[in-house]
């Protein structure tokens, strides 16, 4: 059998996870099953068209349940204080230039479970994080894109 994958994350990352995690079991669970009372009292379950929204509602919620689970059973949290600042590691927050925008942009760069790249949360694994990964101040990446390849140069690496 394979080892399961780790996943690399922030503290801050790991709480949002434990969050929704709680959120899932206690809140949407309990609609979840008000929902499918509700629709049964409706009758005949073959043109019952709430009642099977309500189920597959339900499904895709135990399926993130065991997702989640599997994700903070298996998650490595990077202890911030052990963060670098003189390189980019997982934890950092690295300002860089962009030179196809010609603008600076800060990414926070993350594990891949909680990367979320309109906030700027890169994952250590994408093309940008990974090229940015072990980098100092001064170095000029270059990272290949979906839509060619794009070039940065770390301006600052810091910890949140």
């Amino acid at each position: 059998m394979s080892e399961a994958k780790k996943f690399l994350m922030t503290y801050k990352g790991l709480k949002k996870l434990e969050d929704e995690l709680e959120l899932l079991k206690t809140v949407k669970r309990k609609e979840i099953t008000e929902k499918i009372k509700v629709a049964l009292g409706y009758g005949d379950l073959s043109e019952n068209s709430e009642y099977d929204e309500a189920k597959n509602d339900q499904a895709f919620t135990e399926g993130r349940i065991l997702q989640l689970e599997n994700m903070l059973k298996n998650a490595t949290v990077v202890d911030e204080a052990d963060v670098p600042t003189d390189k980019v590691a997982v934890g950092s927050i690295v300002k860089v230039k962009d030179y196809e925008f010609d603008e600076e942009v800060e990414y926070y760069i993350v594990g891949s479970a909680e990367a979320d790249p309109i906030e700027f949360r890169i994952s250590n694994e994408s093309p940008v994080g990974s090229a940015l990964i072990n980098k100092k101040i001064g170095d000029v990446v270059e990272a290949i894109v979906p839509n060619g390849t794009s070039k940065f140069e770390i301006l600052a690496i810091r910890r949140d």
